[in-house]
């Protein structure tokens, strides 16, 4: 019985994603293309056509949108934050599938993690570089 769960586990491939304070946890199994996003429909969680592309595009850059299943898990950030987050970990889990897919989702820049995050807030200004009026008299 042991076996056959061990069998299993090594069928199925994580990774982690991340953009901004986003995080993407990504299970990738071979599969129809059914993709499911915390619990719910990828269609119907990434409502428009942008966040999809910008999600899904490494499953697109290696055309196996309808080969493989992927269960994600994300949380923090903000709708493009997350799609890009789920991007992110969609290309290190295709990656652990199958490192010969590392070339091309490279040069397509898949791999890099986006390191721009929101600037903080400086103690004696209103914002991050924004200044209170200054006035001489």
């Amino acid at each position: 019985m042991a076996k056959k769960a061990k069998a299993k586990a090594k069928d199925i491939f994580v990774a982690t994603g991340r953009r901004k304070t986003s995080v993407a946890r990504v299970r990738l199994t071979e599969g129809t293309g059914e993709i499911t996003v915390n619990g719910r429909e990828f269609a119907d969680y990434h409502c428009t056509d942008y966040l999809q592309n910008l999600a899904s595009a490494p499953l697109s850059e290696v055309e196996k949108k309808d080969k493989v299943d992927v269960v994600i898990k994300v949380t923090g950030g903000g709708a493009v934050g997350q799609a890009g987050a789920v991007s992110h970990g969609l290309a290190r889990a295709l990656e652990k599938m199958d490192p010969e897919l590392r070339i091309p989702l490279k040069k397509a820049g898949y791999l890099r993690r986006d390191p721009r995050k929101k600037e903080r807030k400086k103690t004696g200004q209103p914002g991050a570089r924004k200044r209170f009026q200054f006035s001489k008299r």
